[in-house]
């Protein structure tokens, strides 16, 4: 992780399947939506009560992106570690927008309220190139003038 960055830890459920993708250079992107909900403890009732869900547009890309798409779905309920990003772009109407999204370094089922089967695969070497950084090519659509991947 990069100096100045905003680092995350979402622990929430997928509001639906996740998305996948394939850039023109093959890279494999998966978009998902995670909802974060806090709970309280409220004496007076002795009840949990939910606060107010938050929505957190993410995207995990390559060989994470294609493991999120295969072990994760609607209702999952997940930890994810990442990076806050803000991503501003123009609408063909020539508008200017932004919006904030997390870009997921790594995610697992959280087990908290259930139990998961382990399904170890071996490595491979598909990772990203040194030194490549997904938000900065020329395929960015943000840089082109159209919305981000989310």
């Amino acid at each position: 992780m990069s100096f100045g960055e905003t680092p995350v830890t979402l622990v929430g459920n997928l509001t639906d399947d996740p998305e996948l993708k394939f850039t023109d250079g093959g890279a494999a992107l998966a978009k998902f939506t995670i909802a974060v909900t806090p709970r309280t403890f409220d004496r007076t009732s002795n009840q949990w009560k939910d606060g107010t869900t938050a929505f957190y547009r993410c995207a995990a890309w390559r060989q994470l992106a294609e493991h999120v798409a295969d072990s994760l779905k609607k209702g999952s309920r997940v930890v994810a570690n990442g990076r806050m990003r803000q991503h501003d772009w123009t609408t063909d109407q020539g508008e200017k927008r932004s919006m904030l999204a997390v870009e997921v370094d790594d995610i697992g089922a959280s087990i908290r309220f259930t139990t998961v089967t382990i399904n170890a695969r071996r490595a491979s070497s598909g990772g990203a190139p040194s030194g490549s950084d997904p938000w900065n090519t020329a395929g960015n659509p943000a840089e082109q003038g159209t919305e981000p991947p989310f």
